[in-house]
């Protein structure tokens, strides 16, 4: 049986004081979550934007999309992770990666890894915030990282944790993902630290589908039972998509219909995009469709549509 769709929108681009009015307006269109990105750029930090967003709503769940894992010890995000499932009565969605955006490594004077040491130091993450999400009494002393002891007082309402998500574009990352998460968002390869035309060349169906097979590799077994996310870059109801994917796709590193094909991108009717959005589950099984807060009004006829179906 395929997931049923669900929707989220990103909070991260808007300006601080609007996030609370944003989030309750997202609870009301019937998106099932709202999102914030882990920057140092112009941006509100994003768990203590998240749990304003929590405190001022009932239903919707909130996801940071995603933490990076370096810019904390996961013990201090198992503190802080548990905390806002506690006040949010459950509702958390926990995403981390293994971090990518190369001016935040700059900003923050953090030396900039290579990807393999970097998905290794976010498993071993992974590791010790499970154990920790669970109750265990941890003693763990590991490449590159030591925690010693139980997680106390409060646990996360949802048992042994949130439910984990881990994105990336690339076959360690996603292999990581399939093997450890429950849900895995499918990204542009991001491998240079920064988006640029490289990001859109391996936005493209075909390379997506390579994804799905390195997802389905880690998973094994557990495959049917992983969410897959998608997080949409370009949102554009027009009438016209043909000239819109024209314009834009060279801009992308991509060929018009690959970009109109691509599961990153959005433009056309409402009708259109609906259309679009079941193509992709039943291509690929992306289930999960986030997209920018901007975006939120119009596109919530499609949220109506699609939303737990």
């Amino acid at each position: 049986m395929p997931q049923p769709f669900r929707f989220s929108c990103s909070l991260s681009s808007l300006p601080t004081d609007q996030v609370v009015d944003a989030a309750k307006r997202a609870e009301e269109l019937g998106y099932s979550t709202v999102t914030m990105a882990d920057h140092f750029t112009d941006q509100p930090a994003p768990l203590i934007g998240l749990t304003a967003a929590a405190m001022a709503t009932s239903t919707v769940r909130v996801l940071p999309l995603v933490l990076g894992n370096d810019y904390r010890h996961p013990v201090v995000v198992a503190k802080e992770i548990a905390t806002l499932d506690r006040l949010s009565g459950g509702r958390v969605d926990f995403g981390i990666g293994a971090g990518w955006m190369l001016t935040d490594y700059e900003q923050a004077g953090m030396h900039y890894d290579s990807a393999g040491i970097r998905i290794r130091r976010l498993a071993e993450s992974v590791d010790v915030l499970q154990a920790l999400f669970r109750g265990d009494d941890v003693d763990f002393d590991g490449e590159f990282y030591s925690a010693k002891g139980a997680l106390s007082a409060p646990l996360p309402v949802q048992r042994g944790g949130p439910p984990l998500m881990l994105a990336g574009g690339k076959q360690k990352m996603l292999t990581l993902a399939g093997a450890k998460a429950d849900i895995v968002g499918i990204n542009p390869g991001l491998t240079a630290g920064v988006i640029d035309e490289r990001a859109g060349a391996d936005a493209t169906p075909d390379k997506t589908d390579q994804k799905i097979e390195w997802v389905r590799e880690g998973a094994g077994a557990r495959f049917d039972d992983i969410e897959l996310q998608t997080r949409i870059h370009l949102t554009m109801i027009t009438d016209d998509r043909h000239s819109v994917a024209a314009e834009m796709a060279p801009l992308l590193g991509m060929t018009a219909e690959d970009a109109l094909h691509s599961p990153h991108a959005l433009v056309g009717t409402t009708a259109e995009l609906i259309d679009d959005i079941r193509r992709w589950r039943d291509r690929w099984g992306i289930s999960f469709v986030s997209i920018n807060g901007e975006n939120m009004e119009e596109f919530a006829p499609v949220v109506e549509a699609l939303a737990g179906t």
